[in-house]
């Protein structure tokens, strides 16, 4: 998804605007007063609010499997494998933290490519499953639930940006920190 200059400064005041008061809280009429253009300017740039949702959580959701596919492709150790894709995916997760908090909380907002987009969202869980399980079985972890596992890891990731200040925390102190909880808590003594 390629969005020209104009599409990408309102796809920004779009994410302040919907960050602060909601997706189903925000107009048009607020985003053009934010922009200081006429709302009937917008329609010259967008199809409607509903397509600015979308640019969010399919350009997102592109990021995630883009470094999904990284990972993938990676050809080293499975326990370095599972470290590079929780660095990956909370890489993603924390240079877009207002993004990201659109895509896990407003995406339900999709009318028109909610199924869509519902499908994509189960492929990437399905793939990251897959992954993981891999992972297990070549460490010869035992693997109780993977789907469990991966939507736990998928959870905690997402959320991340929830527990970190901006100023105060590096991305890579909270990288490590995150790897560190999800790490123990999956292996326990086997992880080192």
């Amino acid at each position: 998804m390629e969005l020209k200059e104009k599409q990408r400064k309102i796809l920004d005041v779009a994410v302040e605007l919907f960050k602060e008061k909601g997706y189903m809280g925000s107009s048009v009429r607020d985003l053009a007063t934010k922009l200081n253009i006429k709302a009937a300017s917008l329609y010259a740039h967008i199809r409607s609010k509903e397509e600015i949702l979308e640019w969010i959580c399919f350009g997102i959701a592109q990021e995630f499997f883009d470094e999904l596919q990284e990972v993938k492709n990676t050809d080293i150790a499975p326990r370095e494998k599972l470290n590079l894709l929780l660095d990956k995916h909370l890489s993603v997760v924390l240079k877009n933290r207002d993004v990201t908090h659109i895509y896990s909380n407003e995406w339900r907002h999709l009318e028109e490519r909610l199924p869509e987009f519902v499908e994509l969202r189960k492929n990437y869980q399905q793939e990251v499953e897959e992954l993981i399980s891999e992972i297990y079985k070549a460490e010869k972890w035992e693997l109780k639930s993977p789907s469990f596992t991966t939507r736990f890891i998928l959870h905690t990731l997402n959320n991340s940006y929830f527990w970190f200040k901006r100023s105060s925390d590096s991305t890579d102190e909270i990288t490590d920190e995150i790897r560190d909880k999800i790490l123990f808590g999956l292996l326990g003594n086997q992880h080192s």
